[in-house]
């Protein structure tokens, strides 16, 4: 028997509204069912679906604007998605970690030279509730602070490259290999690399986020191998 692993409601809900798109081959600009129409159909209740839009605003896939409803903001991610899915989930991860490294290692060089007062209180924001959530399984803070980082960069070019490719990012905070706890060990790299930036210090930002990533990376390595475990005995 293998592990059953738990998936909090607003990620199914996510999931579900993410096929949705893909199914009725929804472009940017439109408009998806009402919040009513959403929960009845899933039997779910306004606050999991609040969750749910939240987690898929800060993902780029859905805009909600007030009064108005909930629009597609993005899809060209989706079609990137299905070109990379790999069956070895552990070599996708690590792959996109080389990628994230590329990007983010100049985000935090560039927003600890740059950040303004508002761009460390949004990060201070994020980092506290992680904090408060025991680590990195607050998945929405987590992803929004590294968000909050990319834009103290101030480089609205280095921003839009993130962005068309943040759909493939958010693997890492959707319960890799089935585990929502898998990198909860990297969060004191967190507070470090926010440490460092407060600072206005690129090299030790550069520094500490190289361990956060070594961390991660660690953790992708030695789940996996558990995973494997589990499933061959």
């Amino acid at each position: 028997m293998k592990k059953i692993n738990k998936i909090r409601m607003h990620e199914m809900v996510s999931e579900e509204l993410r096929a949705y798109i893909r199914t009725n081959e929804l472009k940017k600009g439109d408009k998806l069912p009402s919040a009513q129409t959403i929960m009845k159909t899933l039997g779910i209740g306004r606050s999991s679906l609040r969750e749910a839009l939240r987690y898929l605003e800060a993902s780029d896939v859905i805009e909600v604007v007030n009064g108005k409803g909930i629009y597609v903001k993005e899809t060209s991610q989706f079609q990137m998605s299905a070109k990379i899915m790999v069956e070895d989930e552990k070599t996708a991860l690590l792959q996109l970690m080389e990628v994230r490294r590329a990007l983010e290692v100049l985000a935090v060089e560039l927003a600890a030279q740059r950040s303004t007062e508002q761009n460390i209180e949004e990060m201070r924001r994020y980092l506290l509730e992680m904090e408060e959530a025991g680590g990195p399984a607050s998945s929405i803070a987590d992803m929004k602070f590294h968000q909050a980082i990319y834009k103290a960069t101030g480089n609205p070019i280095l921003q839009s490259i993130v962005e068309s490719v943040w759909e493939l990012f958010t693997v890492f905070w959707q319960a890799p290999l089935g585990n929502q706890k898998i990198f909860n060990s990297s969060f004191p790299f967190h507070q470090t690399l926010f440490n460092a930036i407060v600072e206005k210090n690129p090299e030790k930002a550069r520094a500490e986020f190289n361990k956060l990533m070594d961390d991660m990376e660690q953790s992708i390595r030695q789940f996996a191998a558990k995973k494997a475990f589990q499933e061959t005995y």
